[in-house]
């Protein structure tokens, strides 16, 4: 992991850029942290439209857990960005358009030329980004892995030990592959569902909450297409993570 710039926000959230090999990610963390009091760690998930395009959001997001002593940390997905553009991936994109534009159902070879790939690649990226976020002296577990694509939140609470609680958004394509993957995940989930979200079939989003294998999950529906997120959601999820990480 290579440093690159570091600046304080205006309420002492310390900002690091870096690098981890050619993969570009951001870590901030609380005024609190420091070796002798580490920080517990989220990983902050987010679709793949690029790390500049969700900054705004992401920061708030980050901003918000550091205020509950939490240090968090998200890296650019695979083809997002300035990282090599992924020709696979974009055609998959432009086939689900179409698919959408036309009023036709998204088909499963769809999803998964869209969806799998993209895990198999960013999932060992975010194991890697772990490693080196945990060797960190004002970085500790455990470790909570937020939002974005949910089946990389899905293969991410069956195969990486070190999270322990995950809170994921039922807002994007699941190929049927990942229930399976599902019912292997045993750590605390909150899942957040938007009623009416456009592009996100309810059904499916509700089966896939009752594959999870966990013992402790909650689903948390609230009126509102896929942007209508209202604010106390977060709020909750963060109450969340400070049951399961502190």
């Amino acid at each position: 992991m290579h440093f690159t710039s570091e600046q304080r926000l205006d309420d002492g959230v310390l900002e690091h850029e870096f690098t981890l090999g050619e993969i570009p990610g951001i870590l901030w963390t609380p005024a609190s942290a420091s070796a002798s009091v580490p920080a517990p760690l989220i990983l902050l998930g987010h679709p793949p439209l690029g790390l500049r395009k969700m900054y705004p959001r992401l920061v708030a997001r980050a901003r918000h857990s550091a205020a509950d002593g939490f240090a968090t940390a998200t890296i650019e997905l695979p083809g997002s960005g300035d990282r090599p553009r992924w020709p696979a991936a974009e055609q998959a994109r432009a086939d689900l358009r179409r698919a959408m534009k036309a009023g036709e159902p998204v088909s499963d070879e769809i999803v998964d030329a869209l969806i799998l790939p993209l895990v198999e690649r960013a999932v060992p990226e975010w194991q890697a980004a772990l490693d080196a976020l945990l060797s960190l002296p004002e970085i500790g577990g455990p470790v909570g892995y937020s939002g974005g694509v949910i089946s990389i939140g899905i293969r991410l609470a069956v195969v990486e030990p070190r999270i322990s609680a995950g809170v994921l958004f039922a807002g994007s394509f699941v190929p049927r592959s990942m229930f399976e993957e599902a019912r292997q995940a045993t750590i605390p989930l909150h899942v957040l569902l938007q009623w009416d979200d456009e592009g996100n079939d309810r059904q499916a989003a509700l089966d896939l909450f009752d594959a999870f294998g966990s013992k402790e999950k909650s689903l948390h529906a609230n009126m509102g297409g896929h942007t209508g997120v209202p604010q106390f959601a977060g709020d909750t999820a963060a109450q969340f993570f400070t049951r399961h990480l502190k």
